[in-house]
């Protein structure tokens, strides 16, 4: 029987987060993002899993296969439903750390001080391609440190073991109804729009309790 993948609902309705989000992006953008966009990805998801259940795994090979190419699109689709899992939840706060001190304290000692971190999540963010994130990550697996990475599509760059516990989808279509080409401006707002208090319980959810 084909796994059943699940479309997550956002930590506030949708007409909460026209409120809540209007700093960032436009309510139209707020509402398609999520109900359309963000909700292709999970559909994909499961109409992939049920053409793998009859999939011609014979005749997989390196050049062109539906195997392979169910394979790929899955992770592609698989990343791109978490990361917006990630990039829902973290918004529609003041932008004030101080209300996740824990996840403040580590960000200081790994980056020197909380501004000093932001100025490298916003470079990294904006140097993504065009279709791309800026994450904030626990590399579990490795070096055991907190890391902004710069990821294009929903998986080029992106870290093995890497816990992301912040998600910033910079792909046209997040900002351009609102700002426009102005990217950066978009990071400073989604910066200024996160919500500390959650970001903090995925980080004791996830890493300290861990």
């Amino acid at each position: 029987m084909a796994y059943e993948w699940k479309f997550n609902p956002r930590p506030y309705s949708d007409e909460e987060a026209k409120k809540l989000l209007a700093g960032v992006v436009s309510p139209e953008t707020t509402d398609w993002h999520y109900n359309t966009h963000h909700k292709g990805y999970v559909t994909a998801l499961n109409n992939i899993e049920k053409a793998l259940e009859t999939a011609d795994r014979a005749g997989a090979n390196g050049n062109y296969s539906q195997i392979g190419e169910l394979k790929r699109r899955t992770t592609w689709n698989h990343a791109g439903a978490l990361l917006h899992d990630i990039y829902w939840e973290v918004l529609g706060g003041d932008g004030d750390p101080g209300k996740g001190p824990e996840i403040k304290a580590a960000i200081e000692k790994e980056f020197g001080s909380f501004d000093a971190w932001k100025a490298d999540f916003k470079a990294s963010a904006v140097s993504a391609k065009l279709s791309g994130w800026g994450l904030l990550v626990f590399d579990r697996l490795y070096s055991g440190r907190l890391l902004n990475v710069t990821v294009d599509e929903h998986q080029y760059g992106a870290i093995w073991g890497g816990v992301p516990l912040v998600a910033l989808d910079v792909f046209e279509h997040a900002y351009y109804h609102k700002d426009g080409p102005a990217r950066a401006k978009y990071i400073d707002n989604f910066l200024a729009n996160l919500h500390w208090g959650r970001i903090n319980e995925r980080y004791k959810k996830f890493i300290v309790g861990k």
